[in-house]
């Protein structure tokens, strides 16, 4: 009896959670913190954030195929070495909207990394935490989360130029 409770509870919390707990939006807001940073970047321009859905990579999936590219990590590199010793590192937050929210509606926290960039030889890094806020977010899989990975050229090109014309401490 007390189990048929339960599983009932459980469906009844499912049926009737707001549809924009499912309903997984765009990217609307990246914020860049950290190292010697004297304020926040944020990026808001979703011509630039087209290219980095939070959504994308590993453990998402699209007609039931999981996605292999996408974000901000070039997941086919794998796993590699802690980058550098001394390297600036930075937290990079990624916001959404769901879908079905109205557009005047505060954007989500829905995931966070660090990012480091190695100016010498140009290659950016990401750590994904294997943090609650992330797992609940996405889990990755393949023994992604707790971990660094190599960052996109594209995230690169991105975030270097904002980087270096930041005002620092």
């Amino acid at each position: 009896m007390k189990g048929t409770f339960v599983v009932g509870l459980a469906l009844l919390t499912v049926f009737t959670a707001p549809a924009s707990l499912w309903a997984k939006g765009a990217t609307v807001k990246v914020t860049i913190r950290g190292a010697s940073l004297a304020a926040p970047i944020e990026i808001t321009d979703r011509s630039i954030l087209a290219d980095f859905n939070v959504w994308d990579g590993p453990g998402t999936y699209i007609n039931n195929a999981e996605q292999t590219k996408g974000f901000i990590v070039d997941w086919s590199q794998g796993i590699v070495a802690n980058p550098p010793e001394g390297l600036p590192v930075y937290d990079v937050s990624f916001y959404t909207r769901y879908s079905d929210s109205p557009p005047d509606e505060r954007p989500v926290l829905v995931y966070v990394v660090s990012y480091a960039y190695d100016a010498s030889t140009r290659q950016g890094y990401v750590y994904l935490p294997s943090s609650q806020l992330n797992t609940r977010s996405i889990w990755h899989g393949h023994g992604f989360e707790g971990n660094w990975l190599r960052a996109t050229n594209a995230w690169r090109d991105v975030v270097t130029p904002l980087l270096a014309t930041a005002k620092t401490e």
